[in-house]
């Protein structure tokens, strides 16, 4: 089945990608949408750009779709744009990373729904600590791009994702009711490598923007 991928660069969504790779389903495209409002209910906005490097490391078809990220608005937006791809490419399903929000899925999937598509996800429901350890244990290269709540600091920016951050996530948890696999919209994360990817992207130079708890990277 040939399939296309909403892609943000981030943990949930790369993995989704791999997943729906190793399960036999031919990904000919990925599609990221860019915000323009970086409070976006419904997309990934740090580092939304840097999704073409990726896309060429992977060697798959990247598309782009720009919206205002207005609240419902944006989700019309993906809507025509995956109504005009279905004419140009042959696909009969949708890939997401989505793990828990309710919100992104029924949306996603009402979307499908309308146009005779299959919505596929792979994490949904997962545990979300059993994800990260498998995204660690699988050697994917995460770094966090943006963080957004009580107990996290500057140190959060361009940290790698390894076993020793997972074991500080689970405590903020603990303390602040962070989730663990930021699923909240606590922060944001960006994949530099993974088991599929032809190329490996490194970050020669970054800039912090750091404000009381949240933060992020240019």
């Amino acid at each position: 089945m040939k399939v296309l991928a909403l892609f943000s660069g981030g943990k949930d969504s790369t993995l989704s990608v791999w997943k729906a790779i190793k399960m036999g389903y031919n990904v000919v495209g990925l599609l990221t949408v860019k915000p323009l409002n970086p409070e976006s209910w419904m997309f990934h906005y740090p580092c939304i750009d840097l999704t073409s490097l990726q896309a060429e490391a992977i060697g798959i078809k990247l598309y782009k779709l720009q919206t205002k990220g207005i609240k419902e608005e944006e989700t019309k937006d993906l809507e025509n744009f995956l109504k005009e791809l279905k004419l140009n490419i042959n696909f009969e399903a949708v890939v997401s990373g989505v793990v828990e929000s309710n919100y992104q899925k029924t949306r996603v999937d009402d979307i499908c729904e309308r146009l005779g598509l299959k919505h596929l996800t792979p994490l949904w429901h997962k545990n979300p600590e059993n994800i990260l350890r498998e995204i660690i244990s699988q050697g994917f290269d995460v770094v966090f791009t943006a963080v957004a709540a009580e107990g996290f600091t500057e140190k959060w920016l361009n940290r790698k994702l390894d076993f020793e951050a997972l074991e500080e996530l689970k405590l903020l948890n603990k303390k602040y009711g962070i989730h663990v696999s930021l699923e909240g919209g606590e922060g944001e994360t960006f994949v530099k490598d993974a088991p599929f990817f032809k190329k490996r992207i490194e970050f020669l130079d970054v800039e912090k923007v750091w404000k009381h708890d949240s933060g992020y990277l240019l």
